[in-house]
């Protein structure tokens, strides 16, 4: 049986968090969402993928809400190596209202008592996973979905938010700008690229199946690109590469011919719309979670280099293709302005500029690492 991670030293107290470089972005999170946090007084959350980048911006704003509202709520983290996370994020570790559930979300045991809340952001997101192991990809996704919401209806589970993805639409037509909820293309099934997406897919059926049989309230957010602290640099986001890349002082290289369209939802705001669509929204009714304002893979470049104010060269690594219509994976989020009231608060310069600050002052550039600068989100 896995154990429940309660490490010694827990002692983290609302003066220590007076010297967390994310003060700002979290102080920012707390007034958007002061209103909402009412229903965890007192109460537990479960968290599984916790302690990746979406899980260390949920328990950053889970701990800041937590000690300035004095909501005496404590959340438990699914992780498979909570040492690991602990050497890399000591400070949220060692938070006196988290802990630890060491296990596989596919196969893990539930832990006793009961919890108000569940986000379930655990996902292998690695593209060359999804290349090279495509299966283990679509069963991670599934089965973990499946056990999750297994464990939210034993444990009297109230609220449960899925992170899904915008992959669940297939591919984007390059004629449809932003890609609304109701739009009804998928993955090719025939293609084994296709797990990520369709394993989303799975997983958001699941969703619906019980929240119909057994009254769970299934949340579900459609996540498109992000940019923030904690987002890895060295893996396959364009974004973080390039962030790399002018840190270094070196060439920004786009591996593509920088046509294709992305947009990016800076971490901060991203957490509020997470928080506001478990909290309010409907459920079984997807939300779209991303920025609207679109921008190509080479401009995204050029916005790096201005934001950042350096002279790095931008190397596109070949010309686009006469007549080809570019790429698009950009959605709409009408749905989560209308009815959360939901907006992007920060822009895409200042998000740069922030995500850069952070990892200078943290110390954290992976120096000596290859970016893949990969055209994905």
């Amino acid at each position: 049986m896995e154990d429940v991670v309660k490490y010694p030293d827990k002692n983290f107290s609302r003066d220590k968090n007076l010297g967390n470089p994310l003060a700002s972005d979290l102080g920012h999170v707390l007034a958007h969402t002061t209103g909402l946090w009412e229903e965890l007084r007192g109460q537990r959350i479960f968290i599984t993928g916790g302690t990746g980048f979406f899980g260390c911006w949920l328990l950053e704003s889970f701990a800041w809400a937590n000690d300035r509202l004095e909501l005496d709520a404590s959340a438990l983290v699914l992780t498979r190596n909570p040492d690991a996370f602990r050497q890399r994020v000591p400070h949220l570790a060692s938070h006196r209202a988290v802990e630890f559930l060491t296990g596989d979300v596919r196969t893990f045991d539930f832990p006793p008592g009961n919890f108000s809340h569940l986000i379930h952001a655990a996902t292998e997101s690695s593209a060359r996973l999804n290349e090279e192991d495509p299966l283990l990809m679509f069963d991670t996704i599934v089965q973990g979905t499946r056990r999750t919401l297994e464990f939210a209806r034993r444990c009297g589970v109230k609220k449960f938010l899925l992170t899904s993805s915008g992959a669940v639409y297939g591919k984007q037509p390059s004629k449809l700008t932003h890609i609304p909820e109701d739009y009804q293309g998928a993955p090719d099934p025939a293609a084994s690229l296709s797990a990520y997406g369709e394993g989303k897919r799975a997983s958001e059926l699941l969703c619906a199946l019980y929240a119909k049989q057994y009254g769970v309230e299934t949340k579900i957010a459609r996540c498109f690109a992000f940019v923030g602290p904690y987002l890895p640099l060295h893996i396959h986001f364009a974004i973080g590469n390039f962030i790399y890349d002018a840190l270094l002082e070196g060439p920004i290289r786009v591996n593509s011919d920088g046509t294709p369209y992305r947009s990016y939802l800076y971490a901060a705001d991203l957490v509020i719309w997470l928080w506001a669509i478990l909290f309010t929204g409907q459920t079984n009714r997807p939300y779209n979670v991303g920025s609207e304002r679109d921008v190509s893979i080479a401009d995204l470049a050029r916005a790096v280099r201005k934001a950042l104010n350096c002279m790095s060269e931008i190397r596109v690594a070949r010309q686009p293709k006469e007549g080809k219509l570019a790429e698009r994976y950009v959605p709409s989020t009408r749905r989560a302005q209308a009815e959360l009231g939901l907006n992007q608060t920060v822009d895409l310069a200042d998000a740069i500029m922030r995500t850069a600050a952070w990892y200078r002052g943290a110390r954290k550039v992976p120096i000596g690492v290859k970016c893949a600068n990969y055209i994905g989100p």
